[in-house]
Parts: C-alpha cells; sequence; structure tokens
C-alpha cells in the first residue's frame, strides 16, 4: 500500500511540475517540435531569446535568404537571436527531399548552423500545431492568415509574444526585419 502511494504521490508531482512548467512557457513557445535529426525540442527553451521563425524550401527562388538567416544566426546569436529553420513542401514541391537531405543541402551550400527542424506542414488541416497558433496572430505588417510561400518569417520578442511576421520576399536582413529584431534584442 506504501509503494502504490509513494508512487501515485511521484506522479502527481511530476504532473504538476510539468503543468508548471508549461504555465510559464509563453503561448507561442508552449510547442514541442521535432529537429531535422529527429529529436524533440521545447521550443520553451528559447524563452528569453528573440526567434526568427522562418519556413524554408531548397528549390525556391526566396532560398538565397539561408545565407542571410545564417549570417543573422553569427551576428546576433551571442546577443539573445535564435534563427529557426522549418522545411515545408507545400508551396510548389520546393522542398521534396529527405530531412537527411535537407540538412545537407543547408549545410554544403549555404553553411547553415541555425536550427533546423523536421519536415512540416504550415497551412490546413494538417499544419504543425505551432504554425496553426503564429498564423492566427494579427502581427504587423503581415498580419493574421495563412502563410502564402516559402521563407515568410515571424519574430517572437524575448517575452514569448509573436512581434512580427514579414511576407516571403522580405530580406531577413532587410531594414523592416533588422529594426524589429534590433529593438527585441535591446529589450
Amino acid at each position: 500500500m506504501k509503494w502504490n502511494t509513494l508512487l501515485l504521490a511521484s506522479v502527481v508531482a511530476a504532473t504538476v511540475s510539468s503543468a508548471q512548467a508549461d504555465e510559464k512557457a509563453p503561448a507561442a513557445l508552449n510547442f514541442t517540435m521535432k529537429s531535422i535529426t529527429g529529436q524533440d525540442v521545447n521550443l520553451a527553451d528559447y524563452k528569453g531569446k528573440v526567434v526568427l521563425v522562418v519556413n524554408v524550401a531548397s528549390k525556391c527562388g526566396n532560398t538565397k535568404q539561408y545565407a542571410p538567416l545564417e549570417e543573422l544566426h553569427e551576428k546576433l546569436a551571442g546577443k539573445g537571436l535564435a534563427v529557426l529553420g522549418f522545411p515545408c513542401n507545400q508551396f510548389g514541391g520546393q522542398e521534396p527531399g529527405t530531412e537527411a537531405e535537407i540538412a545537407q543541402f543547408c549545410a554544403e551550400t549555404y553553411k547553415v548552423k541555425f536550427p533546423l527542424f523536421s519536415k512540416i506542414e504550415v497551412n490546413g488541416a494538417n499544419a504543425a500545431p505551432f504554425y496553426k497558433h503564429l498564423t492566427t496572430i494579427d502581427t504587423k505588417p503581415k498580419g493574421a492568415g495563412d502563410i502564402k510561400w516559402n521563407f515568410e518569417k515571424f519574430v517572437i520578442g524575448r517575452n514569448g509574444d509573436v512581434v512580427a511576421r514579414f511576407a516571403p520576399a522580405t530580406s531577413p536582413d532587410s531594414q523592416e526585419v533588422m529594426a524589429v529584431l534590433e529593438a527585441e534584442l535591446a529589450k
């Protein structure tokens, strides 16, 4: 009987502790995603950082944006920026590869060192819950709604709020994006 009581008490304590940890995670970071190598990544680990979230593709006219994304990662990671890439094949079939092929392409072609995640859907019934959340928030300058194409960008501030959303053609190192990143990094 004592063993059952002890086991129940530890299960309850673990559940309460887990629930408290989840409560502390801001809504935009209260998700677990798979890394490109298959490990679970709790996005709450990025709490307190400025996070630039981008749906990426290897065979898109915007693929060249990997270069400025990596430059931002190298230049600003030490100041608290986290660049996160989420491969998606929903737009023109422009991310057809496996996770291993995507990782190899990014490493060899663009020397990408920022975290990449497993291929996901960003729109529709099968969209990743993380992206379902991001696309419901009315942020400037783009607003709420479906992702339009590869390389759409979201900025999550240090406090966990989604503070900006940029169209695919907007370069990650553009004046508009940099102004938001610098303002959030200064907080």
